[in-house]
């Protein structure tokens, strides 16, 4: 005997509420369509499903017995609904986020911890990657979002970008360098110290290049390549060595008291921080959601790092 699934959600609901206008309204439904329900199941049963003369309803055996089967599939879809209205504010969801090195583990690892604390059902799915790889990831779909350092977007690229941070480069160091002690650091003092390479295909390696081939250097004094952040701060706070790198990465840093800026200004690249991803794509509610605490967070970064220059004396 086949019983219609919708009928054993009403009867389920009947029992719940112990009456059948209480379990037509807990369904949205009307109380006589209800009543026609339960009427139609106990005659294709043909057994009674509540006992004659109980208030509040009172279901027989059987009756309790397919209520409780009601009931799993009233809860499914009451599970199934909520995971419909979760998804569409953005409270579950997967979001696939690409970013290069230094910037998603100095700064976007902790907002995506501050955003899990928020929207705890909420997966991150990370990878690493520069501008190239990262565009090649967006339109393969394999990416929903791309965080990275954009010199230029091209026209009828099929990509939207978003800044959220102004590009600038420093001279990174340890907190005791002998630099620090001079009051004005020239381009020539640069020249002195050995230098750290950024990752291999990070633009900051061109950046490096170009601004020592500036300050009249000869030949370039790399005596440490290839690492990651943790690896280039750890090697930094041991060594007198220099290293190039985004100011906003050197200031997330600030409470670690491993590393600092040289109080001086170099040239580089105009270049922008921001958020990347595909024009065309289907928006994702989650993916909205974590962009939108990315730009958040960005916009305190931008306040903190303008009230810290604004103590601190920039030369050349």
């Amino acid at each position: 005997m086949k019983i219609d699934e919708r009928h054993l959600v009403q009867l389920a609901a009947v029992v719940k509420t112990g009456g059948v206008t209480e379990g037509a309204a807990l369904l949205g439904l009307s109380q006589p369509a209800v009543s026609r329900t339960l009427t139609m199941l106990e005659t294709r049963i043909g057994e009674p499903l509540f006992i004659k003369g109980r208030r509040p309803l009172q279901p027989t055996p059987l009756g309790r017995a397919l209520a409780d089967h009601g009931q799993t599939m009233l809860s499914a879809s009451r599970k199934a609904s909520d995971v419909v209205e979760s998804f569409r504010v953005g409270k579950t969801g997967v979001v696939r986020v690409g970013g290069t090195p230094f910037f998603m583990d100095a700064l976007i690892a902790g907002m995506i911890a501050e955003f899990q604390n928020l929207h705890p059902d909420v997966r991150i799915d990370q990878t690493y990657g520069y501008f190239p790889d990262l565009r090649a990831a967006l339109n393969a779909d394999q990416i929903d979002l791309a965080i990275c350092p954009i010199d230029i977007l091209d026209e009828g690229s099929g990509l939207e970008f978003q800044q959220i941070l102004p590009g600038r480069n420093v001279v990174a160091c340890r907190l005791t360098h002998p630099l620090l002690l001079r009051r004005r650091v020239q381009p020539s003092n640069l020249l002195e110290y050995p230098w750290v390479a950024p990752p291999p295909g990070s633009p900051l390696l061109t950046d490096l290049r170009n601004m020592l081939l500036s300050f009249g250097a000869t030949e370039l004094k790399i005596r440490y390549s290839g690492g990651s952040l943790m690896s280039v701060v750890n090697f930094l706070k041991g060594a007198d060595a220099l290293t190039i790198m985004p100011h906003s990465v050197v200031f997330a840093l600030r409470n670690d008291r491993s590393i600092t800026a040289l109080p001086m200004t170099i040239s580089h690249p105009e270049r922008t921080l921001g958020l990347l991803n595909r024009a065309n794509a289907a928006r994702v509610p989650a993916v909205d959601q974590f962009a939108q605490h990315i730009r958040a967070g960005f916009g305190n970064l931008k306040h903190l790092i303008k009230r810290h220059e604004q103590a601190v004396v920039w030369g050349y």
